[in-house]
């Protein structure tokens, strides 16, 4: 078997076999296929694309490229979650201790942020003595024990995805569905869980930016998810506002707080019900709409609250910040960004809004860039809301006023005010299941 012809086949529109993609997957990893070929067939499948056993069977070859867990050890059901990223989105720190509160087993492996998006890692980190990097003996003896546990990823989880994925940011080959589709499940699937549910974010803060696009990607990772035994389901969820009004790791976490006390932002509080609600469901708990109750009770009478904090204290964090938000590190500059007219905010762009919590420090350009975890944004208004000239609609938080000044420049950029109340969309757009696509009635 010659890479050569693969990537001939390929090109000409051909189908290629199970045994041509292991090929292709063991052959890159251990270094006997050059990032010039691999490159060529990327480029191949970015443009005559990959029907749905090619892209089940790309996945699996990635999955069983390194290190796999075994969750078999743990009793019960285990549920993942995997959101394909956004501004603001802190939902495993709220959705994770809900479903653990009512016997579901999480255990889950997040990444770190990166350009515009916010990582849970990095958010969870901003707890003081919280630890990430713990071993599996001990990531299994807290799942067990609490219910829940979300540390960082494996060095050697999926190196194929690390491989490509490096490849491709530079081919111009990024933006493919068979290749994300891959790249994100691939992971999921190594991590071990029994049941996937996935947070696909579409608008301007998303890497797909329409609701069609969303669909299609949600659809290729369903049936990956189905071709390999794992019970998926996808929500179709809304970036072109930030999730909740707080931007940044600390002012993350104090919003998960509230929220788990039943005094978040609605947007934020209805996105996470409904993702508990889809991890209960796929681990038999019920209805949707019977799911959606038990998570709301949940918050209700605390037990979420108090489960977050239990896995908190399991990995090493001091709860006391999380009884008392006021005791989180403060930024030694507050500044506030007023909006520049009369009228409504009628559009955000998120992924500015991202760019510009970056620049204030909370997160990084560039892999190994230092994050400062008390920095960022906490908006006043958001899409919809109505405003007056010099009236605050955002308070940025930094180590100095330069960076403030810095990040209102592109913030500015971000907030577009008119004279009409735009028109309502809603926080999910649509729900796709094995037996197809559910689209929300608004």
């Amino acid at each position: 078997m010659r890479m050569y012809d693969i990537i001939a086949k390929k090109r000409d529109g051909g189908v290629l076999t199970d045994e041509e993609i292991q090929f292709f997957i063991t052959g890159y990893v251990n270094g006997e296929i050059p990032d010039y070929q691999a490159s060529a067939l990327c480029m191949a499948i970015f443009l005559r694309g990959m029907n749905a056993h090619e892209t089940a069977q790309l996945t699996l070859c990635m999955a069983k490229s390194g290190d796999t867990v075994d969750l078999s050890s743990i009793d019960g059901i285990k549920v993942d979650k995997h959101s394909t990223g956004g501004v603001g989105d802190k939902t495993t720190l709220v959705v994770a201790p809900i479903v653990a509160s009512l016997g579901v087993r999480v255990a889950k492996m997040s990444g770190r942020g990166l350009g515009h998006t916010g990582g849970t890692i990095d958010k969870l980190e901003s707890i003081p003595g919280l630890h990430t990097d713990l071993d599996r003996d001990r990531f299994f003896e807290i799942v067990r024990k609490v219910g829940c546990c979300v540390v960082g990823q494996t060095g050697n989880l999926v190196p194929a995805d690390k491989k490509l994925y490096s490849l491709r940011d530079v081919t111009a080959t990024v933006n493919c569905i068979p290749l994300i589709a891959s790249s994100i499940m691939s992971k999921k699937i190594a991590a071990g869980s029994d049941c996937i549910l996935l947070d696909v974010k579409t608008g301007s803060g998303a890497f797909m930016k329409t609701v069609e696009d969303s669909i299609k990607l949600a659809q290729a990772m369903v049936e990956i998810g189905e071709h390999v035994g794992r019970r998926t389901v996808a929500l179709i969820t809304d970036m072109d506002r930030p999730l909740g009004d707080n931007i940044g790791n600390a002012l993350e976490v104090q919003e998960v707080c509230s929220t788990l006390h039943g005094k978040g932002p609605n947007d934020l509080t209805e996105v996470c019900l409904d993702l508990a609600a889809n991890m209960l469901y796929l681990a038999g708990k019920g209805e949707i709409g019977e799911c959606k109750k038990l998570a709301r009770r949940q918050i209700d009478n605390g037990q979420g609250f108090e489960k977050f904090k239990e896995m908190v204290a399991a990995q090493g964090g001091d709860t006391a910040v999380l009884d008392d938000t006021e005791k989180f590190a403060k930024a030694a500059v507050e500044f506030p960004v007023p909006a520049e007219k009369d009228g409504f905010i009628t559009a955000m762009d998120t992924e500015k809004c991202g760019i510009a919590s970056v620049e204030l420090g909370a997160g990084r350009e560039k892999k190994g860039d230092p994050i400062d975890y008390s920095a960022g944004i906490i908006l006043k208004k958001k899409t919809g809301d109505r405003v007056k000239k010099g009236e605050p609609i955002a308070c940025f938080y930094a180590a100095d006023a330069e960076k403030c000044k810095s990040a209102a420049h592109l913030f500015e950029g971000a907030v577009t005010i008119g004279a009409t109340v735009p028109a309502a969309v809603p926080l999910i757009h649509a729900r796709v299941t094995a037996q197809g696509v559910e689209r929300t009635e608004f």
